[in-house]
């Protein structure tokens, strides 16, 4: 099948992933909009009429039921995360066109215009659905009662509930020709490659609507059902643009902007962009967006950033220490596109230091001021034409070849190697000038022949700054903006509106120009930059959580297994917390620990839903509980003092980010604490005197 014709004019249309408002923006939300910024800076630059949009995804489930813990309505819960990502945006200076909110009424006006188009052409009809669905992924999953989900891990839950269903199985074989006629649609290779194995192994009518709650878009003529959440939320796409509108100008913009040439999302939701999308907007007759790129993970400390792990890094940590810029270059330099990359503080800092502070900014920093010790901040004319083998010529060579290249490199979404090109052009030019040291005057050089190579190797190497600023400047808007101001060049944004940057060409800078005054772009980040933004991250992850509460608890906890009264017959090691030993019992003094050390350890208030008895292990219990955001099974070694059932409906704490293991063939994921009593160690469940939401962190 072939992508429907369209009147689209030469234009480009960039969307990032629309971020679910479950938790404050971090580092992965920054990183998939940062390179769509670059991206759409790079196509402005290139005269390209640009739409950049992104934005939040506020509907479902999971939302309701975080709003009601937080004692909040939906409206206001949502509204308050989906400030925090606009601020984040505005603070990092992103050049997003539109941010759109999928509570807004022309998001709602769209998405039912949609759901009608579909339902009058015949591919939606009535029926009912019991099955599998995770909350936290809002996924049907095809599997038995109680199986966890394919995607996140988390327990399902069985619905029953009458739905309308979209017919996604006519669009099987039409979906995979699609994919076999446009291998480019979906990139990279791999994700490509899940997607038809998952399509080819058989698709299935797909429920787009929900009874059992009202956070979401009513279906059009049957109010009591809303539109499920990935229908609602992929159509974001098109209703930014002006799809249900009457307005002449944003039906205007709809024919020009559409379809999108980059949906750029995280790969973990390919399913719904490469499968679900393309089948909505095949059966509504709308031409298909010609790629889905799908971004790897950004893992810290190698493990993926999540609010439920609790390792999340918030971009402003890095902005306040290091600034926007340091980010932006770390991101795309160190991380390859489309694969999984690792966050250090370690690393970020290594690489601002060596790239940034000791290498452009040093060499611009270098430059800049010699020409204003020696030429009072004009240009000076360089000798022409360059003669073959002189240096300057290799420079201007090197230039031209990497203009070239970095652009490639660049179009093909291969940003880490972009530029590493780039700054191979930055350490050519600093050892030219190391190499010809203008600063000194060797005794055998006249004072005309001196300042002849002077002004040979500061115009050289100033016009070899100019070209690397030029293309630089969708990665580092602010210091290359500085970098231009210096040069005497003026505003480097309105040189891109202008065209100044699309056509990049030795000679640029021109004799004669007057620099203004260096000023530092990089300050050298000291030792303890690392430790000031872990310990920002510490102060976040004490505060920052709206629910978490001071509450005291009955009992003090801390984080450890605690020991079983005697020996098992086979290995069961509990998953219960063992708090500090009552007076009477002998203290064993444990090293002291540091405010960052506690802040590692997660705890929250949860509350136990199911509580049954382990079989063939007498001291585990296997509990099911509700931490408001998510759902999660735990194994607890407390079967010889509590009764399941007596449990059922308590508040507990348990360590949220504590690795998932598995005891007796069951995966446990957290640990419940408790106090450690008497002779035997008894444990005692830690609770709360006050009525605290669940979700709650302790600090």
């Amino acid at each position: 099948m072939s992508n429907p014709e369209n009147t689209k004019t030469q234009s480009f249309y960039i969307t990032t992933p629309i971020y679910y408002v479950n938790a404050r923006p971090h580092l992965g939300h920054a990183y998939s909009t940062i390179v769509c910024d670059a991206i759409a800076r790079s196509k402005r630059a290139q005269g390209i009429a640009t739409w950049f949009l992104t934005g939040t995804d506020e509907h479902g489930q999971k939302i309701e039921r975080s709003a009601a813990q937080a004692g909040r309505s939906p409206a206001e819960f949502a509204a308050a995360i989906s400030g925090e990502f606009r601020s984040l945006w505005q603070r990092l200076g992103l050049t997003n066109d539109d941010f759109i909110r999928t509570t807004e009424d022309r998001h709602k006006r769209g998405v039912q215009k949609l759901f009608t188009v579909l339902r009058d052409k015949g591919f939606i009809y009535k029926g009912s659905y019991t099955g599998q669905y995770c909350v936290s992924d809002e996924l049907y999953v095809d599997a038995p009662p109680g199986s966890p989900c394919p995607d996140c891990g988390r327990p399902t839950e069985t619905v029953s509930e009458e739905n309308y269903f979209f017919k996604l199985s006519a669009f099987e074989g039409k979906l995979i020709e699609y994919y076999e006629a446009h291998p480019e649609f979906i990139q990279p290779e791999a994700r490509r490659n899940e997607v038809m194995a998952f399509v080819r192994g058989g698709l299935k009518d797909l429920s787009v609507s929900r009874t059992s709650f009202t956070w979401g878009i009513p279906v059009p003529g049957d109010e009591k059902h809303v539109i499920y959440v990935w229908m609602d939320a992929l159509a974001n796409y098109i209703t930014a643009l002006g799809y249900g509108s009457d307005d002449p100008a944003e039906q205007k913009r709809f024919e020009r902007f559409w379809p999108a040439d980059i949906h750029l999302i995280g790969k973990e939701i390919s399913r719904f962009h490469c499968v679900y999308w393309p089948a909505f907007l095949m059966a509504a007759g709308l031409p298909l967006p010609r790629s889905v790129v799908a971004n790897g993970w950004l893992l810290f400390d190698k493990s993926k950033m999540s609010k439920s792990v609790g390792n999340i890094v918030r971009a402003e940590t890095v902005v306040e220490v290091l600034g926007a810029d340091a980010l932006r270059y770390f991101l795309l330099r160190e991380i390859s596109f489309g694969h999984d990359g690792n966050f250090t503080f370690e690393a970020l800092v290594q690489r601002y230091n060596g790239d940034l502070a000791n290498g452009y900014g040093n060499l611009v920093s270098r430059v800049v001021a010699m020409m204003h010790r020696y030429f009072a901040g004009v240009v000076p004319p360089a000798i022409a034409p360059l003669e073959a083998g002189e240096p300057e010529q290799g420079i201007c060579a090197a230039a031209e070849t990497t203009i070239t290249a970095f652009r490639a490199q660049f179009d093909a979404m291969d940003f880490s190697r972009s530029l590493e090109t780039l700054w191979s052009l930055v350490a050519t030019v600093d050892g030219y000038l190391t190499a010809s040291a203008p600063w000194k005057k060797p005794t055998e050089r006249s004072e005309d022949e001196h300042a002849q190579l002077q002004a040979r190797v500061l115009a050289t190497a100033a016009e070899a700054i100019r070209i690397t600023t030029a293309l630089a400047w969708p990665i580092l808007p602010e210091s290359t903006a500085k970098v231009w101001r210096q040069l005497g060049l003026g505003a480097i944004d309105q040189a891109a509106e202008s065209g100044e940057l699309k056509s990049l060409a030795w000679g640029g800078l021109k004799a004669g120009t007057q620099c203004n005054a260096p000023a530092a772009l990089f300050p050298r980040a000291e030792k303890d930059a690392i430790e000031r933004m872990q310990n920002l991250e510490n102060q976040n992850n004490l505060t920052a959580v709206a629910a978490v509460s001071g509450a005291e608890t009955t009992a003090p906890a801390a984080a450890a297994e605690a020991p079983a009264p005697t020996p098992a017959p086979t290995p069961a090691p509990t998953q219960v917390a063992e708090a500090t030993p009552a007076p009477s019992l002998a203290v064993t003094q444990n090293p002291q620990i540091g405010i960052e050390d506690f802040a590692k350890v997660e705890l929250r208030v949860a509350q136990i839903l199911v509580a049954e008895r382990v079989p063939k292990a007498d001291k585990l219990l296997r509990l099911e509980v509700d931490l408001g955001y998510e759902k999660r099974q735990i194994l607890a070694g407390i079967a010889q003092f509590y009764e399941p059932e007596k449990l059922i409906g308590r508040k507990v704490v348990i360590v949220a980010n504590l690795a998932p293991r598995k005891l007796r063939g069951l995966e446990s994921n957290g640990m419940v604490v408790a106090a450690s009593v008497g002779d035997e160690g008894a444990p005692v469940l830690a609770g709360f005197l006050e009525d605290v939401p669940l979700g709650a962190r302790l600090k």
